[in-house]
């Protein structure tokens, strides 16, 4: 089928708004992002929300019984050893032995408070000291909105979720127009940029060591926050508490009705497969409190955020001022006079020996140690469960080791095989990549005069790596086989190790591309060095065709074996491997996003190695795949995307994708007009002036007679119409 060129049409290819069309992001990107038609934008990857018959379960609370948990061990030492030692920061011996100071709400009888099987922590204001940082970030999302807000406002709506935490204040100060959840995506943006860094301290004293204990006593911890599992993750990396510590992590994503509904508790409980009446809950915020009620499980408060008279309101079991100061005892007996009988005799010794004299103390101290240390029968019993515990825990812990990292290589077995020595060296130590430092805010000049420098302390310290040759059974496409030594002699060299089933690898070609084009005329090569991923992937026709498909021009070899991969220690695709015109290792990177990196170290080698003569512009023996390969030369179509069939008119729709460009032919397959000049770009006008670059996805809506186009690498929609009844035919683009 012989498709001539279209004369240019009557109207012009144009935007529905007449104005320059804004790019959508990027629809290939893996990044988790939702792009919507209409005054699309961006929302955060969220966890699927339960179905409504999930939350009627979790209102009307009947659950399966689930299976009792076995009582905690105690832990069994000798009398004179079995006192209570202080967390760590915490609080002093004498605090360690008194009970725990609390509000003058009445704590529960030892057999009124029942079993305790799992704990659920808030986050905000109990495990992180992050309410504060919270409503200043709030702030600042108020004042980019042009609205004066303090962090006192937010303080009502704190532990309601983030949409509400914003829009309560935003009806309050009666802002038109607020989007929550615009509002919301921006709040994320400068909480986690300014005041959530990993392990910036935000943690409350006390709370790794209180999670610890509950563990030890067998009980089972899970975190019931009403933010978004984004601040939550956030959060708990910021105040150095592993999300691994937790049985159950439950956020706000997954649900319509936030505290004070009790639907996160009760999904927490669920998750850990808990009775509600075996679970404790520490909150700080009256909302919290109020969906612990809601949910019929006991609640101790924090006065981390609100007064406790404030607290009081919601009727908690009884308050303490932090998480430092709930002990394990608070949890399992309820802060009970009865259980701390044994304490409080130790403080009152401890109090009658304040007024005794120091011999008298002494001595009386000294005795009890000895009857109760070192009579025989205490002291072998001490010592040989001392003994035999190390024993089972040097065993046990050992056959732990060992079967986790036999788990490990098993479940890994196919990414084991692309490791090497160097290549784990390099993934734990970040690999040769010091060139690429940080280079924000610097001018490009110098940027490269620092390169140069970093260059000049490179050729002089006399540790540099040589490259290895490229093994001579290996397949090429683009060119004949090449060799360092031979044909990429004095030319600085960028080794792109790809596979073309990796879509960050598709990504990256652009910016090869505009390197390539910046510098086609220096003595600088791209050599895309092919690395199966899969097995299947070493096929050298599959290899072409992705060639062909993504129209690369550079040199390919097709190395199966990862021969170069574990000789330059890659552990990733894809990566850049920058080689001097001597043979050189100069740098190497991972990852998409380095235009400007891969841009500043190329210019700055091509000037630092001619200044020293090193370079030569010796051609290389190139033989393009596409003009080789007679599918292409001969069919008028070059890798079609999609089609489109409108059988009123008579016309089909054919995205020429390499060849940017849509065909129009009757059914037939006899051709009426194309739309696009065939150059890659973005622009509307005439049908032979408007540019494409590689549409794919075409829709015919034959009620309004236009035609939708994906634009693809331009992240662009666009649209062709057709006026039959005045013979006008018209194309513009919309977002």
């Amino acid at each position: 089928m012989f498709i001539p060129s279209c004369a240019a049409p009557p109207r012009p290819f144009r935007h529905i708004n007449r104005s320059r069309p804004r790019r959508l992001p990027s629809l290939r990107t893996p990044a988790p992002e939702l792009v919507i038609l209409h005054g699309y934008h961006s929302t955060m990857a969220r966890q699927i929300a339960p179905s409504r018959s999930f939350h009627r379960l979790l209102t009307s609370q009947h659950y399966p019984t689930a299976s009792p948990a076995p009582p905690p061990r105690p832990l069994l030492l000798p009398k004179a050893l079995s006192l209570q030692l202080p967390r760590r920061g915490r609080r002093d011996f004498v605090a360690a032995s008194a009970p725990a100071p609390s509000s003058p709400v009445t704590e529960t009888a030892v057999g009124a408070w029942g079993k305790v099987s799992a704990v659920l922590f808030d986050m905000d204001g109990v495990l992180c000291d992050s309410e504060e940082p919270s409503r200043r970030a709030a702030v600042d999302v108020f004042a980019e909105m042009g609205v004066e807000a303090t962090v006192d406002d937010f303080i009502p709506f704190m532990g309601t979720g983030e949409a509400n935490f914003l829009g309560g204040v935003a009806r309050v100060k009666e802002v038109k127009d607020f989007n929550p959840e615009s509002a919301k995506k921006r709040f994320f943006e400068i909480y986690l940029d300014k005041y959530a860094k990993p392990n910036s301290g935000i943690g409350f004293p006390g709370a790794l060591e209180l999670i610890m204990e509950c563990k030890s006593a067998g009980l089972k911890v899970a975190v019931a926050s009403s933010a978004d599992r984004i601040k939550v993750d956030a959060n708990l990396a910021a105040a150095g508490l592993p999300v691994s510590l937790f049985d159950a992590i439950v956020s706000a994503d997954a649900f319509e009705n936030l505290k004070p509904a009790p639907d996160i508790f009760l999904a927490a409980s669920k998750n850990l497969g808990v009775d509600t009446n075996e679970c404790i809950v520490i909150e700080d915020a009256l909302a919290g409190v109020q969906a612990a009620k809601a949910a019929e499980i006991r609640c101790i408060a924090v006065t981390t955020t609100l007064e406790e008279d404030e607290l009081q309101q919601a009727s908690p079991v009884f308050i303490r001022k932090d998480i430092g100061d709930i002990s394990i005892n608070d949890i399992l007996y309820g802060g009970s006079s009865a259980h701390h009988n044994e304490r409080t005799e130790n403080t009152k010794n401890i109090s009658s020996l304040e007024n005794a004299s120091p011999k008298t103390l002494s001595e009386a101290t000294n005795a009890e140690f000895i009857e109760n240390t070192y009579s025989p029968s205490s002291k072998g019993q001490f010592y040989e469960g001392l003994l035999g515990s190390r024993r089972d825990i040097l065993r046990y812990g050992s056959l732990g080791i060992a079967f986790s990292c036999f788990l490990f290589t098993i479940r890994n077995w196919k990414a084991m095989q692309f490791a090497s020595p160097k290549g784990l060296l390099n993934f734990f130590t970040g690999g040769d990549s010091s060139i690429f430092a940080s280079n924000e805010g610097e001018s490009r000049s110098s940027r490269v005069q620092q390169i140069k420098k970093y260059l000049s302390d490179f050729e002089t310290g006399g540790s540099a790596t040589y490259v290895p040759e490229f093994p001579r059974k290996l397949d090429w496409l683009n060119t004949a086989p090449l060799q360092f030594g031979r044909d990429l002699k004095g030319r600085v060299v960028v080794l792109d190790f790809w596979t073309y089933c990796c879509i960050n690898c598709m990504h990256v070609l652009p910016d090869l591309e505009f390197i390539e084009k910046k510098y086609k005329d220096e003595p600088f090569t791209v050599v895309g060095v092919h690395s199966a991923k899969f097995d299947n992937e070493k096929d050298l026709e599959a290899i072409r065709s992705a060639v062909l498909r993504y129209d690369v021009t550079h040199p390919v070899v097709n190395d199966g074996d990862m021969y170069m991969w574990r000789e330059l220690g890659v552990n990733s695709w894809p990566t850049f491997v920058v080689i001097g015109p001597n043979g050189k290792v100069l740098a190497q990177i991972s990852g998409e996003g380095h235009r400007k990196d891969l841009d500043d170290v190329v210019g700055a080698a091509l000037e630092f190695y001619e200044e020293r003569k090193l370079l030569q512009n010796n051609s290389l023996p190139l033989a393009l795949e596409k003009d080789r390969d007679n599918r292409l030369i001969t069919s008028p179509l070059k890798f079609p995307g999609k089609l489109a069939i409108d059988v009123q008119n008579n016309r089909l729709f054919i995205s020429d994708s390499n060849h940017n460009r849509i065909v129009v032919t009757n059914l037939d397959g006899e051709f009426i007009c194309q739309v696009g000049s065939s150059e890659e770009g973005l622009l509307d006008g005439q049908f032979d002036t408007a540019s494409f670059n590689r549409p794919q996805g075409l829709a015919y809506n034959s009620k309004k007679n236009i035609l939708y186009v994906a634009d693809t690498e331009n992240h662009a929609l666009r649209v062709w119409g057709f006026e039959p009844a005045t013979g006008n035919e018209e194309g513009y683009a919309i977002l």
